[in-house]
């Protein structure tokens, strides 16, 4: 069994981004994180990108927004982002409060600064195969991990255990391209479906995000699977500080004896949601400068 370190790469992906950004000399990428509320998970989220946009040489700036915001005037606020040219980059930290549309919200920003990749017109590009658009973090940098693992996709059964348009979508769509990273044979799963094992066992790869904490068990993976898991689930634990610790949708103590490959939990596809996120913002710097 071989760990996939998420950390690992991930600094390696932003290694490169940080070279790259060294040689711009006129302007610099910037990114908008709005964050609407004290969602502790949110909290920690956004400092994260923020630190790490920092150290690679993106500017960034944090909006920081009441719960109790309407939409019209969180609407405002993206439209004044929208508006301006030195923004390169917006990203809306999800959840949202209920009474907001998290679609809506997602589609308010503009498509070329838009580096969560959650508008209707990225997700409709990445359907379309067009590379001008900008793809969900998570489901990039699941792809990166398969790539710089070394794990061919093509021709090979994919099974997705997920469906939302965050991660299970994407990752199905991304893994179906006609490309080098893509080209295999993709089924999705998700809490519906009846027998999952059967369908799960078939699976040469199988990506676990479905926010279930253990859903994958040993009996629901082929020996020698690659499997990526997704989920960032929080399961109490007296024992922490904190009160709880982060496990995936793997039992990763029963699984990973099987496998060929495996990410853990934290370490794995987490690092690399963000080192999409910085990708896609210089990819929105050279689109809108």
């Amino acid at each position: 069994m071989q760990l996939i370190n998420g950390n690992v790469i991930a600094q390696k992906v932003t290694k490169e981004l940080k070279s790259e950004i060294n040689q711009l000399t006129d302007s610099f990428p910037t990114v908008t994180f709005v964050r609407v509320g004290q969602d502790p998970a949110s909290v920690s989220y956004v400092n994260k990108k923020v630190s790490v946009a920092r150290e690679i040489g993106i500017q960034s700036q944090l909006i920081e927004l009441p719960e109790s915001i309407s939409k019209d005037e969180l609407c405002t606020q993206i439209d004044a982002l929208n508006a301006d040219s030195n923004v390169h980059g917006i990203l809306v930290q999800a959840p949202l409060p209920a009474h907001i549309s998290e679609t809506e919200i997602f589609n308010r920003v503009a498509p070329d600064k838009d580096v969560d990749g959650f508008s209707s017109i990225n997700i409709g590009k990445l359907c379309q195969e067009d590379d001008t658009g900008f793809v969900s973090c998570t489901p990039a940098g699941i792809i990166e991990l398969l790539k710089r693992s070394e794990v061919e996709t093509a021709g090979q059964h994919v099974v997705v255990v997920g469906r939302s348009l965050i991660v299970g979508k994407p990752s199905a769509l991304l893994l179906l391209k006609k490309s080098i990273d893509g080209n295999a044979t993709v089924t999705v799963c998700h809490s519906r479906t009846k027998d999952l094992g059967a369908i799960t066992r078939q699976a040469d790869i199988l990506i676990a995000a479905i926010g279930k904490p253990y859903c994958i068990t040993a009996d629901k993976v082929k020996p020698g699977a690659v499997v990526i898991d997704v989920g960032i689930n929080r399961i109490p634990d007296p024992s922490r500080k904190s009160g709880y610790r982060l496990v995936g949708d793997v039992d990763f103590d029963e699984v990973a004896p099987l496998c060929d490959k495996i990410t853990p939990v934290p370490g794995g596809v987490g690092p690399m949601t963000v080192a999409m996120l910085m990708r896609n913002t210089l990819k929105a710097f050279y689109k809108n400068r």
